[in-house]
């Protein structure tokens, strides 16, 4: 007998089918991913899916877009100092958030209109902290590094476990590395903040050092250490 096809719900929309897609890639993983179980999660074919998005590849953009879409920005009322601060850590969230599609977030390279407003948006940032367009674009580009490197470490570095196939024990680790086992209380998720936290600062402490030395940067200099703490 041949199965029934469902009809299309009237009340899908790209919304509705973003808000899904999400949902199951944090509960599930990207890898078990497809349009068939999105489909059958929401009750309708997956070809009713196409209808919205002509490719899976353009799902994955839109998802993208949804994450990054999430960051919320401070105030521009704020310092620039600041501003980049609560950017970072609002980017770092949203990671948690999604951390099992930020693998994908973290490479993509967000050349949507949602992902070129985005960049455009920290850069700014950036710009308006030393007033000077090289070393806003390089500053942008190492802050980047770092964060999306601390992202996905604790998305999916320290956060999956052990990842070799015969992974050492800690009478190992005490025996032949004993500054990583004195060490190793500081890698504890408890300590994930913190550690954050300093090597933000340190960035920002050398961004704030290197546009002192940039003569474009004069005028923008005192709205930036306005917030005390660069």
């Amino acid at each position: 007998m041949q199965k029934k096809r469902r009809a299309a719900d009237p009340g899908l929309n790209r919304e509705r089918i973003i808000r899904a897609a999400l949902a199951r890639i944090d509960r599930h993983g990207l890898e078990a991913f497809t349009m068939r179980k999105l489909g059958d999660a929401l009750g309708v074919e997956a070809m009713s899916l196409y209808h919205f998005f002509p490719s899976k590849q353009h799902l994955v953009d839109g998802l993208v877009d949804a994450a990054i879409g999430s960051v919320e920005f401070p105030p521009e009322s704020l310092p620039p100092v600041e501003r980049m601060r609560g950017a970072m850590r609002a980017y770092r969230d949203m990671a948690h958030r999604h951390g099992r599609l930020y693998p994908v977030i973290a490479v993509n390279r967000l050349n949507t209109p949602t992902g070129v407003k985005f960049i455009e948006k920290v850069l700014k940032i950036a710009y308006d902290i030393c007033g000077d367009e090289e070393t806003a674009a390089r500053s942008f580009r190492a802050l980047g590094y770092y964060l999306m490197g601390a992202a996905l470490d604790e998305t999916m570095g320290y956060s999956k476990g052990p990842s070799a196939a015969e992974p050492v024990d800690g009478a190992f680790i005490a025996r032949e590395c004993p500054l990583l086992a004195r060490s190793a209380k500081y890698f504890q998720r408890d300590q994930w903040d913190r550690t954050f936290e300093q090597g933000m600062e340190d960035m920002l402490r050398a961004l704030m050092e290197r546009c002192t030395r940039s003569p474009a940067a004069g005028k923008s200099r005192g709205r930036s250490t306005r917030s005390g703490r660069a």
